[in-house]
């Protein structure tokens, strides 16, 4: 016999078994509902918590990629930041435009230095040497000059060898060599620096009173050193290409010095813009001393007779002296005369 289904008035038309075959089926439907909605309220909440302003799939990522900052547990500067946007443009920067440009600027400067002294050759003694000398530079006066010297060098070789030494060096040295070369010349630089930094200081404070630019200076930038009327024009110690030099090492010595502290001690700075920044004109300031550093070379030693002995033994022709730094002989002589009647 099958079960009677009663169907009078608005009672219910199904039996006790079929509303417990109905309610088994409905519970998984309401159960899945409502685990749908828990995962979309999740889906929800962790899209916000990722960026703090709600924002979904290419919005969100769009910003990333630009840098923007969101939100962060973690205060330190830039922690909100995924990507640093200024980075790449560093990177385009540095490798498009500093490297090759400051690769040209060595080396039309070598070829610049090599073309004057073929074609117009070393500044010579226009009277034989008497074998008299003047002293010109104190004992440590020299020592500090090549002090600077040395270490600028070192630091120099080590920087270019961090700037283009990856583009040759590898082909030349082997790829472990390479690198043991590299990371020793990395540590050589940064600790060599600070020291750079102090004898710089010293040597700019003790030779600043001998380089300060006045009218004299002009008269001889306007004879171009000598080379327009072909005589050479007065000066006093230092003259006016010495004193340009002078000025060029500071302002580019500070640069240098100042950026590569701040590179050298990261620790002490938050920003990676700084760290950036610091770089280019590390590299910038490091390049232009760089040409000026073999230009000023190339002067003191085969660009003209007579230079170097002073900065090696402290003394000089009298007709070095006559010919090259006129006015300053003339305070000697008369001083040396002075203390002659004195005595």
């Amino acid at each position: 016999m099958g079960e009677r289904v009663i169907t009078i008035g608005s009672r219910n038309f199904l039996t006790p078994e079929q509303r417990r075959g109905l309610t088994w089926l409905l519970l998984p439907v309401l159960l899945l509902l409502v685990f749908l909605a828990i995962a979309a309220k999740v889906q929800a909440g962790n899209v916000d918590s990722a960026d703090g302003n709600g924002y979904q799939g290419a919005d969100y990522w769009r910003d990333v990629k630009q840098g923007v900052s969101g939100y962060s547990t973690n205060k330190d500067a830039e922690a909100g930041v995924l990507v640093n946007q200024s980075g790449e443009s560093w990177r385009q920067l540095r490798n498009n435009e500093v490297k090759p440009k400051g690769g040209w600027a060595l080396a039309i400067t070598v070829l610049a230095l090599l073309v004057v002294y073929v074609v117009l050759g070393g500044s010579k003694l226009e009277q034989p040497r008497r074998g008299v000398t003047v002293e010109r530079w104190k004992r440590f006066d020299r020592c500090l000059h090549w002090l600077v010297a040395g270490l600028f060098i070192v630091l120099a070789l080590t920087g270019l060898s961090l700037l283009y030494g990856r583009h040759f060096l590898p082909d030349l040295l082997g790829a472990s060599a390479f690198g043991t070369l590299l990371q020793g010349g990395k540590i050589v630089h940064n600790y060599l620096g600070p020291l750079f930094v102090l004898s710089l200081a010293l040597m700019i404070i003790k030779w600043l009173k001998n380089n300060i630019v006045n009218f004299t200076d002009l008269k001889w930038f306007a004879q171009g050193g000598g080379m327009i009327k072909g005589k050479h024009p007065h000066a006093g110690y230092m003259n006016g290409g010495e004193k340009m030099w002078f000025w060029v090492l500071t302002f580019g010595g500070v640069a240098i010095c100042v950026s590569g502290l701040v590179l050298d001690f990261p620790s002490y700075f938050d920003l990676r813009n700084d760290f950036q920044l610091a770089n280019l004109v590390h590299s910038i300031a490091s390049l232009v001393l760089i040409c000026g550093a073999l230009a000023h070379a190339y002067i003191g030693s085969l660009g003209t007779e007579g230079a170097l002995e002073g900065m090696v033994s402290g003394q000089v022709d009298e007709n070095w002296a006559k010919q090259h730094h006129d006015l300053w002989y003339q305070e000697v002589s008369a001083q040396s005369m002075k203390d002659k009647a004195n005595d």
